[in-house]
This record gives C-alpha cells, structure tokens and sequence, in this order.
C-alpha cells in the first residue's frame, strides 16, 4: 500500500501516518506494508487524485479544499465560522455529514479511508498595526486561503492574493503582501515571529486532510485485511484530534514566547468577524455547489 502526500516528516500529519503504517503492519503481521512517502516524493499533491483514482499507487492524502471544482462540496469544511467548535470536530468521522462527502468521493472513483484532523485555528499577522476590527483589513494585500474563502477578505476591503505557504514569509518581508493567513502551527514553522510583529488568533476555518484509496485495490484484498486497514485508520484519526491541539496550543505559546504580540479574538469580535465574512463564502459555495452545498451545510450544522 503506497500512500502519498506533501507534508514534511516533521508534520503532526506524517507522524500519525506513520504511527498507521507501522500500526497495519503489526496487525497483518507483515503480510500489509504500508509505504509512506511524505513530502510529495512519490507525486505531487494534484497529481495524487489522478494516480490513485488510476491504479498508479494505492492511497493518498489531500486537504479539503485542495479538491477545488473537482469536488466543491469538500469545501464545506472550511466555511468561516461554520464548523471550529472542537466537541463538533470530534463528531465528524463516521458522521452523516462525513459519510455524504464520502458517497460524492466514490463518485470520482476513490474510496475515504480516514479524516485527519488539521487546524480550527487560523492566525492573521501584520508588521504595522494588529488586525482587531474589520475595519483593519480596508486595503490590506493579504495572503488567500482559496478563490472561495478569499471572498471573506474581500467582503472586509482586503486584496487577497493566492500565494503558496512557502512564498508567503519572502512577500510578507519585501512588501507583496501587507499580512498574512496561515493556521497557528504553520506560522512557527515558517518563523513569523521574525517578520510580523501582531497577529490575531481566531477559529476562522476548520480543515481536513483526508486519506483515500483505490477502491478496486481495497476490495481485492482479503476482508481480514480490509478490516485490519479500517480499524488502524480509525484508531489514527481519534489519535489525530489531541495531537493537533497538542501542536497548536504549543505554537501559540511559541509565538508569544519568541516576541510576537498575539491577541486572541473576543466573542463579540468574533460575531462582527462572522457577520461580516460568514455570508459572501457560503452564497459563493451555494453557486459553487449547487447540487451539494447547502446538504453538505445542513449536516455540518447538524452536528
């Protein structure tokens, strides 16, 4: 079982992928091996759907909201203020709503193996003034998320600009961009705190990753095997939700510690940020998914 996906070995992601691999190996007492490639050695990350969906190599991981058009419900996940709430988080797996987005992923010819936990935590950083009010986003050139979630900044007067993760601290220095947008643990590693003095902490967007198989592969294999793969997945991703808010809880005391004057969003900032941001993405994914959108909605809510 080759399994690919883009996070470095250093990532809470790869850890538990291959705390997995080992996991299934020792369950089918060698008779799976699960090869892991991190950090896109096996394939790039849109080249993974494509490889797995043909037969090329077994399984692979993807954000959410790396499905784009391909699967625009996938979205949903990463709607501002709609799904950060950590007891609702813990519900996802095996949920109504996860099992829908599950049934339009074997539509595209790949079968959802588990769901990894990532980030509720978003952080926006500035070097000028902190980003508190919406009134503080007039003008800014920020770093995008997404075409659709970059709806929310432009909603508040900012100019989001799509930009890789990597490209986002060299903008941040030379001026491309005025601030940026990265969840908590992203804006360690990438070493913020050494470019960008303010940063806002708030439950902006929840993401996924998520690892899917080739379902003509899966079925093949022997049911003791299928159910040794479902239940190493399952013990992963309860294994994922404190590990993630383990890493984040430690870069936000990183953060602070290394200079960064970080402030944690209020409830009332919170409403005034969601009352402004909230609608545009969610009347923007309605168009995007107009078959699945407002079903995939009602069942996040749901939960």
């Amino acid at each position: 079982m080759r399994l690919s996906h883009q996070f470095p070995p250093s990532h809470q992601h790869a850890t538990i992928l291959a705390a997995f691999a080992e996991r299934v190996k020792a369950k089918s007492q060698g008779a799976i091996e699960v090869q892991v490639f991190p950090a896109e050695q096996l394939a790039k990350a849109g080249e993974n759907f494509p490889g797995v969906a043909r037969g090329a190599f077994e399984a692979a991981a993807a954000v959410n909201f790396q499905w784009g058009n391909t699967l625009p419900e996938m979205n949903v996940l990463t709607l501002p203020y709609l799904f950060t709430e950590l007891e609702r988080i813990r519900k996802f797996p095996g949920s109504p709503a996860a099992q829908y987005l599950e049934g339009l992923l074997q539509k595209r010819a790949v079968r959802n193996l588990m769901w990894l936990y990532t980030t509720r935590q978003a952080i926006f950083t500035s070097n000028r003034k902190p980003i508190i009010a919406t009134e503080d986003f007039k003008g800014l050139k920020i770093r995008g998320l997404n075409a659709l979630t970059d709806h929310a900044l432009t909603a508040v007067g900012a100019a989001p600009s799509a930009m890789p993760g990597p490209e986002v601290p060299q903008a941040l220095q030379s001026g491309v961009l005025d601030a940026g947008l990265t969840d908590v643990s992203a804006a360690v590693s990438r070493r913020f705190y050494e470019f960008q003095k303010f940063g806002t902490v708030t439950p902006w967007f929840c993401v996924f990753t998520h690892v899917y198989v080739n379902p003509r592969w899966f079925d093949g294999l022997s049911p003791a095997h299928r159910a040794i793969i479902a239940e190493s997945a399952a013990q992963a991703e309860r294994d994922q939700i404190p590990l993630t808010e383990d890493v984040a809880a430690k870069a936000l005391a990183e953060l602070k510690a290394k200079g960064m004057a970080v402030h944690e969003q209020t409830e009332a900032e919170r409403a005034a940020w969601s009352g402004a941001m909230q609608k545009p993405v969610v009347d923007a994914f309605l168009k995007l998914a107009p078959e699945g959108g407002a079903r995939a909605i009602e069942l996040l809510r749901a939960l």
